[in-house]
């Protein structure tokens, strides 16, 4: 059963594992992928509750998200998902099914069609409501040093959040 849930109801619980990895999934078409995110926020932005999430150039998620215009971010909070989250943080969906590899649930959401992960047990549904490029010129020198030293940048995504609930059993 999916439990509705306000936004911030599990802030903290979410922020304490989006440090050790969380699943940012996204659909465009028939092609659905997940990657591991350890960086993320939410907050209220434009009196809309925002889940923003920072996603490179390079990455394949990054190519499907320019369509889609939507994403799910799906939160292990009592289940170990290390491996499955190594494996989405390391491989690409250009080159493997995530789902199929790591044995994760694509699973029917609330309101978007992009589907959540199954066996995480909370779950954020977003709608794009801006991105903005990263403008290398005006970050410090100390972050530019320690991330990006490939000039590999990220598009940071505001998602309206839509839904968030928990899954209960």
């Amino acid at each position: 059963m999916k439990k509705d849930i306000n936004f911030n109801e599990y802030s903290t619980e979410m922020l304490e594992q989006l440090k050790k990895g969380a699943f940012l999934t996204v659909k465009d078409g028939d092609k659905v992928n997940t990657m591991t995110i350890g960086w993320g926020n939410i907050g209220v932005v434009w009196g809309k509750p925002i889940f923003t999430v920072e996603v490179r150039y390079s990455r394949y998620t990054y190519e499907l998200l320019e369509n889609s215009k939507e994403f799910t971010v799906s939160i292990p909070l009592n289940k170990d998902l290390k491996e499955e989250l190594g494996i989405c943080g390391t491989k690409s969906g250009r080159d493997i099914d995530k789902f199929t590899e790591c044995e994760l649930t694509p699973e029917q959401g609330k309101v978007l069609s992009t589907p959540i992960v199954g066996e995480c047990e909370l779950h954020y549904e977003c709608k794009v409501v801006y991105k903005q490029a990263m403008e290398p010129g005006t970050l410090s020198d100390e972050i530019k040093e320690k991330y990006y030293t490939n000039n590999d940048y990220h598009v940071l995504y505001y998602g309206e959040i839509v839904a968030t609930y928990v899954k209960e059993n």
